[in-house]
């Protein structure tokens, strides 16, 4: 617990701090690259070239600064960092090294207004923070680990089957070498995945994209042109190959009730709307299913949601909006008047895709009067706001 003068000290210094935040993210994961090398494959490094990861981090150490007097609201902003950290096995013995580097960062950045008084300050606040963190985790951790077919840390899957999707989505069935069960997750969770490429480890979040059946998972990659993950999967993995998949994770998923549902997503932001959109369909629920792609090769699961579309003919409406080409019910993107002539009365909204499409649905779901509350979404790489596009 921080003493009185320490708390003194953090709330004088929070504002110094919060101006050159960025800067000291930006240099704490280069400088911990170099003292650590070990714990860089946990990082995707495009997020690290294009920014997004050390904004992740600046946004969260303020949100903790800002709310750590209201732990319930702490709870509420932390989860996603939670399930970040679940999906990718963090553990308690790598905290130090982050605060390590984080406190050498913050001292190479403000120079010599880090007095020792402050230093320690703010160091008791990282232990503060890390200790909440290794507190949430380990009871995620526990908690899976506890149901039929859960388990921690890496566990050994094989590809069983693979679906090309699309002309850039694959999906991969996998299967548990071991043979045992697995254990359910929530529908629109993701599960992180361990590769080894070129004899060097490798982690990414997917999200699920089936509903669980206790006994494999399956994730849908689209193929980026400079992804080295996703190139990997489409371009050397095959039926029979393995991967090490972490617990699944992740809070976009379905609140209990009634209400209609939209659900909108923009190219892969489609993965985790699937099973989201089947757990509601067989609760009873109307839901409106509206999916934009670039054009007609890149739209995937259109087979998948037609068969879905049959089984619920009066309670599932599928829309395409394809940018060019034929075959979709839209041409051009989704806009407000889109969402108005479709949007279902008193419903609660999921959307997931790029962060330009994620910030325009935002923008018009809020413009025709849907709460923030009812608004649901999910940052497919680090989290930032939505109109930070």
């Amino acid at each position: 617990m921080l003493t009185q003068a320490q708390e003194s000290l953090i709330a004088a210094t929070a504002p110094v701090v919060a101006e050159h935040l960025d800067a000291i993210t930006q240099r704490f994961y280069p400088l911990m690259f170099e003292r650590y090398p070990e714990v860089a494959p946990l990082f995707n490094q495009t997020h690290q070239a294009n920014g997004g990861q050390p904004r992740a981090l600046a946004a969260a150490v303020l949100a903790y600064v800002q709310l750590r007097q209201d732990p319930e609201r702490v709870h509420e902003v932390l989860a996603t960092v939670v399930s970040k950290h679940v999906s990718l096995d963090i553990r308690p013995e790598q905290y130090p090294i982050v605060g390590e580097c984080l406190m050498a960062a913050i001292g190479e950045v403000l120079g010599d207004a880090v007095t020792p008084e402050i230093a320690d300050a703010w160091g008791a606040l990282y232990e503060e923070l890390a200790g909440l963190l290794i507190e949430l985790e380990e009871k995620r951790y526990w908690t899976f680990e506890q149901r039929p077919g859960g388990w921690r840390g890496p566990r050994e899957f094989r590809i069983a089957e693979t679906r090309q999707e699309s002309s850039v989505i694959r999906s991969f069935v996998l299967e548990p070498t071991d043979g045992g069960p697995v254990a359910e997750h929530l529908p629109g969770q993701y599960i992180g995945v361990r590769l080894t490429i070129d004899g060097q480890p490798v982690h990414r979040h997917y999200s699920l994209s089936a509903l669980p059946n206790g006994r494999s998972v399956r994730i849908s990659v689209k193929r980026e042109d400079g992804g080295v993950a996703s190139r990997h999967l489409h371009d050397a993995m095959a039926v029979g190959d393995t991967l090490e998949l972490l617990p699944p994770a992740g809070e976009l998923t379905l609140m209990a009730g009634d209400e209609p549902l939209l659900l909108a997503s923009g190219g892969v932001g489609q993965t985790p709307m699937l099973p989201i959109a089947r757990q509601a369909l067989a609760e009873g629920r109307r839901v409106v299913y509206l999916h934009a792609a670039q054009d007609a090769e890149q739209r995937a699961f259109a087979d998948e949601l037609a068969a879905l579309a049959d089984e619920h003919p009066e309670r599932l409406t599928a829309v395409s909006v394809q940018e060019s080409g034929d075959g979709a019910d839209h041409l051009g993107r989704v806009d407000r008047d889109l969402l108005a002539r479709y949007l279902p009365e008193g419903a609660r909204c999921y959307f997931v895709g790029p962060q330009g499409f994620m910030s325009a649905v935002d923008r018009s779901l809020k413009a025709l009067g849907i709460p923030d509350e009812r608004r649901h979404y999910e940052h497919f790489g680090p989290a930032r706001p939505l109109d930070a596009a």
